[in-house]
């Protein structure tokens, strides 16, 4: 099983439980916070990668970190480390985020641009992503030079490219294999 799946499977099942509890919006704050402390932290990327820290360090040092979380987030920091699954929390914990603003019927769309959006534009796409997904959406526009125009628009896990870089990369394969 890979390991996108796994996370699928305990972010599902820490969702269950939180629904259980209705606790979901302080696992989804403490899940935010494991996301943003492994982003921040060099280190503690590096340890819970490394094969030569054991499970029972890791687990201890989790702890440690996320001291004064959640209950349902402990456990799931114990129950990953038995699992020897550890690594896989930052993952775990971005597809938590993503199931329970789904729940919520709130989602967040990503949209790459080469230039910002203008705002008659984003209501537009809001209208439209409104209709697509039955869902409230809040966007959140990144400025990407490189896809040169067009857009690339990432909803769940979702994501549709229509980027210029994209389709020349894709006239480029097309001579390629023609060849």
């Amino acid at each position: 099983m890979s390991d996108s799946r796994a996370a699928i499977r305990y972010a599902k099942a820490v969702l269950d439980l939180a629904v259980q509890n209705k606790a979901t919006d302080a696992v989804e704050k403490d899940m935010r916070s494991v996301v943003a402390t492994i982003a921040d932290s060099k280190e503690l990327r590096a340890m819970l990668a490394s094969p030569v820290v054991n499970g029972e360090t890791k687990k201890k040092a989790l702890a440690a970190v996320f001291d004064g979380s959640d209950q349902i987030t402990l456990g799931l920091i114990n129950t990953l480390a038995a699992n020897k699954r550890i690594s896989i929390l930052n993952e775990v914990a971005l597809k938590y985020i993503i199931l329970n603003e789904d729940l919520k019927g709130e989602g967040v769309a990503y949209v790459t641009t080469a230039v910002p959006l203008s705002a008659d534009l984003e209501k537009k796409v809001l209208k439209q992503l409104a209709q697509i997904t039955g869902n409230e959406v809040t966007i959140e526009n990144k400025i990407d030079e490189s896809i040169i125009g067009g857009f690339v628009l990432r909803v769940g896990d979702l994501q549709y490219d229509a980027s210029i870089s994209n389709k020349l990369n894709n006239l480029k394969r097309e001579f390629s294999s023609s060849l």
